[in-house]
């Protein structure tokens, strides 16, 4: 199990906005009671109106991938190309938004890291991929061998490769290994993606556990654990953008210099460090995450978990939700462009500031004022 204490931010002083609110803290000297009572309703409603529903729609989406890389197999163009490129920008979106639930069924079998095997600090993933493809490995073309390998060469980042990355062009005069490789990896995440709709499904299984936390309960024995577990996965989440998404390329600053060198910040940036930079799905697939959170904060209903007079601490969460996804919506360039772009690098800048505020006001703000004090730990189920 690993665990988070509620101290996860430090205390930012917004230029940007300032967003009005009552500060838990201030609100609640005293530690509060956690409100028992609402709980099974949030529980329910966070399988039934957001983990279920995002799994669904996932599933179908690397369906209608699958399709669409075997028809590019079947008639090589610039058209079924464009199509297949479509339908993995699709999946990538949808996989972005629940990819937040690092627990149970992407825990197990390796799947959450089958799917997307990120950050790959190594480059492991790339010097596999190309050997597979200089080697001509025959094993690598069904979902059931790619399953015997190694996690970096069966999901989304080999197959942004195949589709984007250097090479792409023989796909549409005929590369037959590397199409079919392609078609294997988008039968492998369908596989995937309903190994996760069947398990947040099935009578007794994790879905029922989430929805009745009790003492027989192998997930949640007691409420303090379910709530736990949910404001853990958006804090979890919200630390992904920031230490995974967003830091890893941008070095800070909010225009880049005139004249770059070597200790200017954008000198600094690493862009080929970003997720999805092949395909310019860097921030369609970040505002996807932080879409994904702010929908489960507010289709759980998790305001309801806080007493009266600290209803402010769910309308700020809203407000700063709202403003980064609307910043990460209107980067519209790829990495590399959003950096050398004053425009975009501000917005860039307001992100990252905006989501260091969003995990101070989930941990502290929030965590303190429905009774998760200081020093209780979250658990992301594992």
């Amino acid at each position: 199990m690993r665990t988070f204490s509620l101290g996860l931010a430090t205390t930012l002083a917004l230029t940007a906005f300032a967003v009005p609110t009552l500060r838990a803290q201030d609100a609640n000297p005293v530690t509060p009671a956690l409100n028992e009572a609402a709980l099974p309703g949030v529980m329910q409603k966070a399988v039934t109106d957001f983990i279920r529903p995002g799994y669904a729609a996932l599933s179908a989406s690397t369906a209608t991938l699958g399709t669409a890389t075997k028809a590019l197999c079947a008639t090589p163009s610039e058209a079924t190309l464009a199509a297949t490129r479509t339908a993995f920008d699709d999946v990538a979106a949808k996989w972005s938004r629940v990819e937040i639930l690092r627990v149970g069924p992407a825990l197990a079998e390796n799947r959450f890291e089958r799917f997307l095997f990120f950050p790959d600090r190594k480059g492991l993933a790339l010097k596999q991929l190309q050997a597979i493809l200089t080697t001509k490995d025959e094993t690598a073309l069904t979902a059931s061998g790619l399953k015997g390998k190694s996690v970096a060469v069966q999901g989304l980042g080999p197959l942004e490769y195949l589709l984007y990355g250097t090479g792409n062009e023989t796909l549409v005069t005929g590369d037959d290994f590397r199409c079919r490789y392609a078609v294997a990896i988008a039968e492998n995440l369908n596989d995937i993606a309903g190994e996760f709709q069947a398990a947040w499904t099935a009578p007794g299984g994790i879905g029922d556990a989430w929805m009745k936390p009790g003492p027989d309960n192998a997930v949640f024995r007691t409420p303090q654990e379910a709530a736990t577990g949910l404001l853990g996965i958006l804090v979890h989440g919200v630390e992904t953008v920031k230490d995974q998404r967003i830091r890893p390329f941008f070095a800070g600053g909010a225009a880049p210099a005139a004249a770059a060198d070597a200790n200017t910040d954008t000198a600094r940036d690493k862009p080929k460090s970003a997720l999805f930079w092949r395909s310019a799905n860097t921030f369609p697939s970040l505002a996807a995450n932080l879409t994904g959170l702010s929908d489960l904060f507010t289709h759980s209903g998790m305001e309801s978990l806080l007493p009266a007079g600290d209803e402010s601490v769910a309308g700020s969460i809203a407000f700063v939700f709202k403003s980064t996804i609307t910043a990460a919506h209107a980067i519209d360039k790829p990495v590399d462009q959003a950096l050398a772009d004053p425009v975009l690098r501000s917005k860039i800048a307001f992100l990252a500031l905006n989501v260091d505020d969003l995990l101070e006001r989930l941990s502290n703000d929030y965590g303190g004022a429905v009774g998760l004090g200081a020093g209780f730990s979250f658990s992301d189920g594992d």
